[in-house]
């Protein structure tokens, strides 16, 4: 017969009773090899490198390809609005219309106008698309390759779209006293960093003013203190009818 409140006997423990995770020997080790066939985490510190880039690098790719895009408009409007230089022809020489003119100048100038608008253009879809996920790294690598890029190439294309270069042929082509305009051309090759430049300070405002957040841990005083567990007593047996006086 067993006292009433008598603590159980470990050594008379129903085996079946333990759930089979809490038997020594059956947890899995973490540090074991994965076994063949067994599932592999999608992500995490196990996930290989190239799996963990592979999302950023597309979203690099596609800000770079949408600069491109943007630089084939870019090129046609500085083709289409900058000022030309006009030329006119005087026996075996070219001369210039207006010596004093400031159609270089103004090419230049319009330029680094369209420059900043495809720059601050670029950086707000960029981040209105990867606002979501927070941006990253990729988004302004993304802008700053794409921009420089799109800037080289507004500048190549723009420059072919244009008048032609060969003064030579076009002056055969009007005649003595003909008129006609230059190529269009960059005088100041800082021009071609307006768009990266400022694709990359808009990108910075944006992700500082309306970004994506995490939320800051509370301060160590303000934390709530761990309770603290109070020791407990030893179970004792109660006397039994016998053991009384």
């Amino acid at each position: 017969m067993t006292v009433p409140n008598t603590p159980p006997d470990p050594a008379r423990t129903d085996v079946r009773a333990v759930p089979e995770d809490a038997v020594p020997g059956t947890e899995p080790d973490p540090y074991a090899a994965p076994q063949e066939g067994a599932p592999v985490a999608s992500d995490g510190p196990g996930t290989p490198l190239v799996q963990r880039l592979l999302p950023e690098v597309r979203i690099g790719a596609g800000v770079v390809v949408t600069c491109l895009v943007v630089g084939l408009v870019m090129a046609a409007l500085w083709a289409w609005l900058a000022p030309k230089v006009p030329l006119v022809v005087d026996g075996d020489r070219i001369l210039y219309l207006d010596p004093e003119g400031e159609q270089r100048a103004g090419a230049d100038a319009l330029f680094a106008i369209i420059g900043l608008g495809a720059g601050i253009l670029t950086a707000l879809g960029a981040f209105l698309v990867t606002r979501r996920r927070g941006g990253g790294i990729a988004v302004a690598l993304g802008l700053a390759v794409g921009g420089l890029l799109g800037s080289l190439g507004a500048w190549r294309i723009g420059r072919w779209l244009g008048p032609g270069n060969d003064l030579i042929a076009q002056a055969r082509r009007v005649g003595n006293g003909g008129h006609f305009d230059a190529g269009i051309d960059l005088g100041a090759m800082g021009a071609l960093l307006v768009w990266p430049m400022a694709a990359m300070v808009v990108l910075l405002a944006l992700s500082a003013a309306f970004g994506k957040r995490e939320e800051d841990p509370p301060p160590y005083w303000g934390a709530p203190a761990a309770p603290q567990q109070q020791p407990s007593a030893p179970p004792t047996s109660p006397v039994g009818p016998e053991g009384r006086a």
